[in-house]
């Protein structure tokens, strides 16, 4: 079976390269300034199968919103941290989610996109609001368990925990051209990601702690 054959008979495999060019492309160009065309180049098909599987622009780019969300949510869920002492496992949740933000820019530019455009395709999607729940669950969990413990204060909300955590790995990224520029022009990469993620570790802690 010729590759253009298999192709055409794998309509999951066109949609996930569709959600891939689409994010690709809106995180570059935005929800506006992105086009269908460039969409359908970088998935290897046409402008009429992305219409086909996806109906709009405004379409895919909601379900792109939607998958980057499961995505960060999976990765969480995925770290087996109940099985883990509540500081340990704490720590192991901020350091996971720095090292997620800077390996997935295309995922913070689109956030990014998406609060220019003030939330308005977000608050459209019911799936994305009923899937990020498991952020604050397993933060739930984990400042439960500390406060059993009474290496915890009470005194924090899990919202403004996960708020902590997101702004220091948000902003390593969304800000780090500006940033280092502005402040650290003579640190490498490396040395802005080490000394960043230790920041978000030491931070939470320190909020957290009885």
């Amino acid at each position: 079976m010729s590759e253009l054959k298999k192709r055409k008979n794998d309509p999951e495999g066109l949609k996930k390269r569709i959600i891939a060019g689409a994010l690709k492309t809106f995180a570059e160009f935005g929800m506006q300034g992105a086009r269908l065309e460039q969409i359908a180049e970088h998935a290897q098909t046409t402008k009429r199968m992305v219409v086909y599987h996806f109906g709009s622009k405004e379409q895919l780019y909601i379900a792109v919103l939607e998958q980057v969300y499961q995505q960060i949510r999976q990765h969480e869920t995925g770290l087996n941290l109940a099985s883990m002492e509540p500081e340990l496992a704490m720590t192991r949740l901020v350091e996971a989610s720095f090292d997620y933000h800077v390996e997935h820019p295309d995922f913070i530019r689109l956030v990014c996109s998406e609060n220019l455009l003030r939330g308005r395709y977000i608050t459209q999607s019911p799936q994305i609001k009923a899937l990020n729940r498991s952020a604050l669950d397993l933060l739930d969990d984990i400042l439960a368990r500390g406060q059993q413990q009474g290496i915890f204060t009470g005194d924090v909300q899990t919202i403004d925990v996960h708020r902590l955590i997101s702004s220091i790995c948000v902003h390593h990224v969304s800000n780090r051209y500006t940033f280092n520029a502005l402040f650290s022009p003579d640190n490498s990469e490396a040395e802005s990601i080490r000394r960043n993620r230790q920041l978000a570790v030491t931070a939470t802690l320190r909020y957290i702690r009885k």
